[in-house]
């Protein structure tokens, strides 16, 4: 008979976890003192926000989710803003938190605070577990709640009397997700036949365009139809370089950019793993072109995002079979081919006279310039939110799917992030990374990406708004 920690760390390795983001505490202690006998490594943090950012960007690069580990009370507070960013941005997290004793859990006592209740508005899956022969099921029905769908974060609350008992319970293996269909013949049927019809199609693609798999799909499909392409932020290195005449740019935040004059004149708009909490729907939809919506999930639906045909399911199986349907090449209108040219022409201006850009202060577009030149295959690039972030996602361009981690929605975790990835990186191929950040609360942990690990990694720095 085993104690609850050891359950609970049997299961993290049946997950397949490699690493775990935190800080001891004594309600959570018997976990970690359970990890140090396991192939798990402990990757001590300074704060505990940093841990869920952290664990965020292990689950956005490998599609797994990444795990953070804290105590109770303000240990488990202190995760939120990471926690709803990653739910926010569609990366997979489990949290581990520790809890007072149940029977003192009603009680005044030091650090109790229902947890579950802090996360549920910012989570896919909140529990607590309230026996210690439950906590395989708990812990793997997190896991499958941060992965499934569209990714987001999960919190599990352990009690500590439930951590350091004994338990019977054993570990369940690791379940194998799902594997959805592609979206019906006849659904996909009508979008051919909508492409076939337009006159101004552009594809929007959201997050869940990048995954690697989806991207490929995606080729395939602008290799045979050529049309126009542009992308949120986070949809970042989805377009592959054989593509790259077609791509628009990325969109978002202000509607000024050469995705939305594409956008504006549509007449069929295809989005591609979209979520409208990346590019407000009012900034870019006036309600005059069709609009087909392709994801893991239906659409979430507002005034200016309600659209006329959904493919619902698998999105690489949907893709591959959209590219099966199409029939004829799109012959670009000449408004399409001045803004597409335009856009080229951008690029090439910026390449020829962005590191000629010397003055005070510093242009923005000496760095994203310079920055092109360090940003190879080999490198996954950072970036937190910020008027920078915006020059970078505008006019720093990459061909891999997620080399390029953009957050809109938190203004400090570009260096966590990067120690993140480095993790991973760890483990596999020397990866570089590059974290352009404020020097603020993530500057404590510029040790956390240096310590056993081989690959380099950079730092830009922000120092003001």
């Amino acid at each position: 008979m085993g104690h609850g920690a050891d359950l609970i760390v049997s299961q993290l390795e049946a997950q397949g976890v490699r690493q775990v983001f935190g800080i001891p505490g004594a309600k959570i202690d018997k976990v970690f003192d359970s990890l140090l006998d396991s192939s798990i490594r402990i990757i001590p943090v300074r704060h505990e926000a940093n841990a869920a950012f952290m664990a965020a960007a292990v689950g956005r690069i490998t599609g797994k989710a990444g795990v953070a580990l804290v105590t109770s009370g303000p240990g488990c507070s202190n995760l939120i803003t990471g926690m709803a960013t990653a739910n926010s941005e569609g990366d997979p997290v489990v949290a581990l938190g520790g809890a007072v004793k149940r029977a003192d859990k009603a009680k005044l006592v030091h650090q109790s605070m229902d947890t579950v209740a802090m996360f549920s508005p910012v989570t896919k899956y909140a529990v607590e577990v309230t026996a210690a022969d439950a906590l395989a099921e708990v812990v793997s029905n997190a896991f499958r709640a941060a992965e499934q769908g569209r990714p987001g974060s999960a919190f599990v609350s352990l009690p500590q009397d439930i951590v350091d008992g004994p338990t019977r319970g054993s570990t369940l293996p690791a379940s194998r997700a799902p594997q959805m269909g592609a979206a019906p013949d006849a659904a996909v049927d009508g979008v051919a036949q909508a492409i076939a019809a337009a006159k101004n199609p552009i594809l929007l693609l959201g997050l869940m365009a990048s995954q690697p798999e989806s991207s490929r799909a995606l080729h395939r499909l602008l290799e045979k139809s050529h049309i126009p392409v542009t992308s949120t932020y986070q949809a970042a290195g989805a377009v592959n370089q054989d593509n790259f005449a077609r791509f628009a740019g990325r969109v978002g935040l202000f509607n000024n950019q050469a995705g939305d004059r594409l956008l504006r004149q549509a007449d069929l708009i295809i989005c591609i793993g979209y979520s409208p909490v990346e590019y407000e729907p009012a900034m870019w939809n006036s309600g005059t072109a069709t609009l087909v919506h392709i994801d893991v999930l239906p659409a979430y639906e507002e005034r200016n995002y309600v659209p006329d045909i959904e493919l619902v399911g698998d999105i690489a199986g949907t893709l591959e079979k959209l590219t099966q349907r199409i029939e004829h090449r799109l012959v670009l209108t000449p408004q399409a081919a001045d803004i597409l040219a335009d856009r080229q022409r951008q690029r090439e201006l910026l390449d020829r006279r962005g590191a000629q850009l010397d003055q005070f202060a510093l242009h923005p577009l000496r760095i994203v310039r310079a920055m092109q030149d360090i940003v190879n295959s080999d490198v996954t690039l950072t970036v937190d939110m910020g008027s920078f972030h915006i020059w970078i996602a505008r006019y720093l361009y990459s061909f891999r799917a997620r080399q390029v981690m953009i957050s809109k929605r938190s203004a400090n975790d570009g260096r966590r992030a990067a120690v993140g990835n480095r993790r991973v990186a760890g483990q596999s191929a020397a990866q570089g990374g590059l974290g352009v950040r404020r020097w603020r609360l993530p500057a404590v942990e510029h040790g956390a990406g240096n310590r056993r690990a081989p690959a380099r990694q950079y730092s830009a720095h922000h120092l003001g708004r």
